[in-house]
């Protein structure tokens, strides 16, 4: 019997599922609290009445079971708990083990909503802490949560997988409107990637609104801040890029963090997902806060009462450590959100008008720790320098520092911000459809070569197929949680396919395959 079953994410075990532990670290018990969690907020779905605070607690609670989110049992079981107490007691009776399911194409759509819900949850999550909720969001998070108890109908199941596409562009956008109206709209940025001569704090995660309560905390301590893997678009908005002390860019992708983490010297603050099983390297100087949760791990609690976070622990520690170690040195350039492409709209349309730019590649999603990821390096650089690829999220750091120069000024590779950014591309993409008067996006000059990793890839993926994006190249590999029927059927509506080889890929690329 499996100790644990979790396809969820790309890297499960020989892409078919988790049974013993979990490729990300994640063991049988925490998996089991997961389970319970998300058939505890089934139940509340089906029991109550949505509203703002049921709303929030549920999309805390889907963001506490993403990939690489929260190994805290502890954390997970006091939320387990408010959900029983907030569903009351209930004589509804439902499965809790996605096996049970014995129709495989049923599962898969069921699993398909749950994860794409759960990327939704994410990005709502951080919309909420800047102010901005959404009340058609919570409902559909109700909906398709009892849609998910009750459902026997594939088709049904279909219609509700199409919906949450169109609510993940709804809550992007709801997101990209919070992060611009708190932090300004993204500038053209230049950010070192060199390590300085103070002590510091390398901030890791998403959450811009910790990275700007943690700057205003420690503006006179001495210390300089870094930003690490997705937190690296922080620079490039001007009510963050204005602290002095916001040094630059230390590391790479979540999956370095073993070595990165242990070079900085510094404490880390992981502020949401992407923490992986802590090292004894680092072990005494790591903390977490908002969904994040490590055991052992000294956990920065919530806002109280509209006041901020309470930084001065990790602040004071600083203090006391030696500055990070050199690891590369340099810069480079992000900052391309859809207001600056827009800035820049004349250039690119008489580039492409002129035959200087051939295509557009949007090379955006996450990166991971498998060999097979080395691919997006090796197409990025097999690209012709008539191409320009559009980025955002993790994967960036496949191909952000390889040197492939500019098109008439402008640079080879676009970086629109975080995952959740991708709402950017798409809106980049209509703007140029608009622009050249086409009357379907897919006749742009534009090709998709995505890697996923976790569910916000999940949600990106449906928001791209809602907003009618087809031929959307996925990989390293294709879901797990994808039956082979209803894989087809994504690529028989959408063309959804695998990737094979950069020589292959950019040879279909350019010619529009």
């Amino acid at each position: 019997m499996n100790q644990m079953f979790c396809f969820q994410c790309q890297e499960t075990a020989q892409n078919t599922g988790c049974t013993i532990r979990g490729v990300c670290g994640k063991r049988p018990e925490t998996a089991h609290l997961m389970d319970q969690l998300i058939h505890q907020l089934k139940l509340l779905a089906m029991t109550r009445t949505p509203d703002s605070r049921l709303g929030l607690f549920i999309i805390q609670s889907l963001f506490m079971t993403i990939t690489n989110a929260n190994f805290d049992n502890s954390r997970l079981q006091a939320q387990l708990k408010k959900a029983e107490e907030l569903t009351g007691k209930t004589d509804i009776q439902l499965s809790e083990n996605i096996l049970d399911c014995k129709d495989p194409n049923l599962r898969s759509l069921r699993e398909l909503l749950c994860y794409g819900l759960k990327g939704i949850a994410a990005y709502a999550d951080h919309a909420a802490m800047l102010g901005k909720e959404d009340p058609a969001i919570y409902e559909f998070v109700f909906s398709a949560l009892k849609a998910m108890a009750q459902s026997t109908s594939v088709q049904e199941m279909k219609t509700m997988v199409l919906q949450c596409g169109a609510i993940a562009v709804r809550t992007m956008a709801l997101l990209d409107k919070a992060n611009t109206e708190a932090f300004g709209n993204p500038e053209i940025t230049t950010v070192n990637i060199s390590a300085g001569n103070r002590p510091g704090i390398l901030v890791s995660g998403h959450d811009l609104l910790d990275l700007k309560e943690l700057l205003e905390q420690s503006r006179d301590a001495g210390i300089d801040i870094y930003t690490h893997s997705e937190m690296l678009p922080a620079h490039a908005y001007p009510e963050l890029k204005k602290y002095t002390h916001l040094h630059g860019n230390y590391g790479n992708a979540w999956h370095r963090q073993n070595q990165e983490f242990a070079s900085f010297n510094g404490p880390i603050l992981m502020t949401t997902n992407c923490i992986i099983p802590v090292q004894d390297s680092y072990r005494n100087r790591i903390f977490t806060t908002g969904m994040a949760g490590y055991p052992g791990v000294p956990h920065i609690p919530d806002r109280i009462d509209g006041k901020p976070k309470d930084f001065s622990a990790i602040i004071e520690m600083a203090k006391t450590c030696p500055p990070p170690a050199a690891i590369e040195k340099g810069e480079i350039t992000i900052g391309f959100a859809h207001e600056q492409v827009f800035s820049l709209a004349d250039q690119i349309v008489q580039a492409v008008q002129s035959g200087a730019i051939k295509r557009f590649v949007v090379m955006a999603g996450c990166d991971g720790r498998q060999n097979v990821r080395d691919y997006y390096t090796r197409t990025a650089k097999q690209l012709p320098p008539d191409t320009i690829i559009l980025t955002a999220g993790c994967a960036k750091y496949r191909y952000n520092k390889l040197n492939l120069g500019t098109i008439n000024g402008i640079p080879r590779v676009l970086d629109a911000g975080q995952c959740n950014d991708c709402y950017s591309l798409a809106v980049i993409a209509l703007k140029l459809k608009e622009t050249f008067a086409l009357d379907d996006v897919n006749q742009l000059p534009l090709s998709f070569d995505i890697a996923w990793y976790e569910q916000k890839a999940v949600a990106v993926l449906l928001a791209l197929l809602s907003l009618g994006f087809k031929n959307i190249r996925l990989g390293p590999t294709l879901p797990a949680f994808l039956s082979p029927e209803v894989a087809q059927t994504l690529i028989d509506t959408f063309g959804l396919k695998g990737i094979k080889t950069p020589e292959e890929d950019v040879a279909d690329m350019m010619a529009g395959r």
